[in-house]
């Protein structure tokens, strides 16, 4: 509810401070007093275009600055806390003006985008003077009206839940599809570069063995050949280098006891003749094992060729990156086949969740359909006794092929002001006096089920009087006991039914000039206001004690 609105250097306002309550805040004052200019300087506080136009003094910036009461409000709080606006205490809006033109916006002396303001806005306040962008001729606000009269917030709830998780299904399944589609594309050759390798059937660092061991074959011949060379000339031909070291060992073997360094030299030619005769015996072993092998190098030769072509292909050069290739390949290939079947279980999953939310929308829309002429009739009820006798709202429910967040319906709410029997949406066909009284009968019959920001009404009564605009004061009283009502009025009928009632009027200043001022009036006060509306500036006593029944019985 809006606690406090001050307002400096605004039209013909200098400066004023008025303070609202809660329940009823009835406005009155003589026409051309100021009582628009309130209201216009609350629109800067909701979002509203302004210039240097608006400015009192030219020299001085226009400040309008609103604190609010918004204790327990979940909404407002969500979103304060969501744009990291939120303070203990009150919500304090501010909006500033320079004398540049240049315009800036404050919540809870924070700076703040007016589009900012504007969403916050909208939460705070309903102003019933701009119509064609308020809430009546909104389709989602009208699905709100008729789920709130229909006790459709359970349902609902459980709906979006299942219409969550049907549409995270279905964002999944896109993925997926959009995989598969690309995995399908590459699939017809990724299978035949894995069925290259695995007919191919290569073992790890296998190339590389073969080609040692092509390189040994190959050279078979000449190295049999330099081995018997070698243990030829170590153990056997006419002068062996074995048996030649066996006479050298002989001889110093005679004289190593005559000193010691020949005693330690024959050991080690002894040992070296040992060793170089071991060595001999062993060439002369191995040598057995190098026998060229025709057959075998040309399945060698065969394996490395497609093995080489492979590596050309792929642009590798060792038999593990193959292998890896290979592995990958494999993995795409499975991811074709899993995708496949996450993407069937998805749609089976699909299907249960969509059968269960259309079962839920079903439940919704029949909610809503029954609760259309209950509705319908309230609403024309309410119409006809604010003055409307022949105006019409019908409800329209249309129930669509696609779901969406709220079930399966479009909400439509169409007008006939006139008994035509021609009925238009109401935001085409409504003027701002029919839509205000449409939507003072609308929202007192929502207000017990739905969280209604203050609402506004400039002037309401327009075209009213007698007992519809007590009519309207007795909807307007209903609706503040359960939200803050403010409203312009002309009427006594509803001013006298006012929990607080504000004056507006024009002070002259020393220097000439207006200065447009608000005093909240005392019972007294009020008495003779309403007197003065029933009977002119100097009301008899008959309007006077008219005045005084009409307070004490409200």
């Amino acid at each position: 509810m809006i606690r406090q609105l001050q307002i400096s250097n605004y039209a013909i306002i200098d400066h004023i401070e008025v303070n609202f309550q809660a329940g009823l805040n009835i406005i009155t004052g003589e026409t051309g007093a100021g009582k628009s200019i309130l209201m216009g300087a609350l629109s800067l506080i909701l979002g509203a275009r302004a210039d240097t136009s608006v400015l009192k003094s030219a020299d001085k910036k226009c400040v309008v600055e609103c604190s609010f009461g918004v204790s327990g409000q979940k909404t407002i709080d969500q979103y304060l806390e969501a744009a990291e606006l939120k303070e203990p205490g009150e919500l304090i809006v501010r909006r500033e003006i320079a004398a540049s033109g240049k315009s800036r916006a404050f919540i809870n002396d924070t700076p703040v985008t007016l589009q900012q303001l504007k969403e916050l806005a909208v939460l705070l306040v309903d102003q019933h003077q701009q119509f064609d962008t308020l809430q009546l001729g909104e389709s989602d606000f009208q699905r709100q009206v008729v789920d709130a009269l229909a006790g459709n917030k359970t349902k609902i709830a459980g709906f979006q839940e299942t219409f969550k998780n049907l549409q995270a299904v279905r964002t999944k399944l896109v993925r997926l599809e959009q995989e598969k589609a690309s995995f399908d594309k590459e699939a017809d050759f990724n299978q035949y570069l894995f069925d290259e390798l695995t007919e191919l059937n290569l073992q790890k660092g296998e190339l590389e063995e073969l080609d040692s061991e092509l390189n040994l074959l190959s050279n078979a011949e000449e190295i049999k050949r330099a081995l018997a060379e070698t243990t030829g000339m170590l153990s056997e031909g006419e002068q062996p280098v074995v048996q030649t070291l066996r006479q050298l060992c002989s001889k110093l073997d005679h004289y190593r006891s005559y000193h010691e360094a020949l005693s330690e030299l024959s050991g080690r030619l002894k040992s070296t003749q040992i060793e170089l005769q071991d060595i001999a015996q062993e060439l002369e072993s191995l040598s057995d094992h190098f026998n060229p092998d025709q057959e075998r190098i040309s399945v060698i030769q065969e394996r490395l060729d497609k093995g080489y072509k492979l590596f050309k292909k792929h642009n590798v050069s060792t038999t593990d990156e193959l292998l890896d290739i290979q592995a990958d390949l494999q993995s795409k290939l499975d991811g074709v086949l899993d995708t496949q079947s996450q993407i069937e279980a998805l749609r089976e999953e699909e299907k249960k969740l969509l059968a269960e939310a259309l079962k839920q929308a079903q439940a919704i829309t029949k909610a809503r359909q029954a609760e259309v002429e209950p509705l319908q009739e309230a609403v024309n009820k309410r119409l006809a006794s604010v003055g409307m006798p022949a105006a019409r709202i019908q409800v329209n429910i249309i129930q669509e092929a696609d779901l969406n967040a709220f079930g399966q319906d479009l909400v439509e709410f169409l007008f006939d002001a006139n008994k035509s029997g021609k009925f238009e949406p109401i935001r085409k066909v409504a003027s701002g006096g029919e839509l205000s009284r449409l939507m003072l009968c609308i929202k007192s019959l929502v207000a017990q089920s739905v969280e209604l920001p203050t609402l506004i009404f400039d002037e309401i009564d327009t075209g009213i009087s007698g007992e519809a605009a007590k009519q309207v004061g007795i909807i307007m009283k209903e609706l503040s006991e359960k939200i803050q009502v403010i409203a312009i009025t002309h009427q006594p009928q509803i001013a006298a039914r006012a929990a607080h009632h504000l004056y507006v009027f024009k002070r002259p200043e020393p220097d000439a000039s207006i200065r447009t001022d608000v005093r909240s009036l005392a019972k007294d006060e009020r008495i003779l206001t309403i007197a003065q509306m029933l009977g002119g500036e100097k009301p008899s006593t008959a309007a006077m004690q008219s005045a005084r029944e009409m307070i004490e019985s409200y």
